[in-house]
């Protein structure tokens, strides 16, 4: 039997992956930002509520005390501590899938006091939620 072409098939439709920035706590906040997620355990020192300007802090989704504190930003960690904060986000399903639902069609902005971007739970958290979901 001879299979359809793949312009005969017919087409599932696409789920874009969320487009979501990441920007330090200490960033001026712009109109660009969309929703404003502050992905900290810890609130950052020295700036009010008011000058964050958050839509959102969902602790829970948040590296454990335990992880973070083990982690330290060691350079040479982050690869165990990416595949050890994944583990902790899988166990969060309902509330990750809240915080996508919440940003849906959005623009949306990942808020951290860190300095490194890169090698830190953001970069990670970012990767979660843009990945597609099914």
């Amino acid at each position: 039997m001879k299979r359809p072409s793949r312009s005969a098939r017919p087409s599932r439709p696409k789920r874009r992956a969320l487009s979501i920035a990441i920007k330090r706590a200490y960033d001026k906040p712009s109109s660009q930002d969309g929703v404003r997620i502050l992905i900290d355990r810890l609130w950052p020192r020295g700036l009010s509520k008011a000058k964050l300007k958050i839509d959102a802090w969902p602790r829970e989704l948040t590296p454990s005390t335990d992880l973070r504190k083990w982690y330290g930003h060691e350079p040479a960690r982050f690869a165990e501590f990416r595949r050890r904060y994944r583990a902790e986000l899988a166990a969060r399903v309902k509330e990750l899938g809240a915080l996508r639902a919440m940003v849906r069609g959005r623009a949306a902005t990942l808020i951290t006091a860190t300095r490194e971007v890169d090698l830190s739970h953001a970069a990670v958290m970012r990767e979660i939620m843009q990945r597609k979901t099914k």
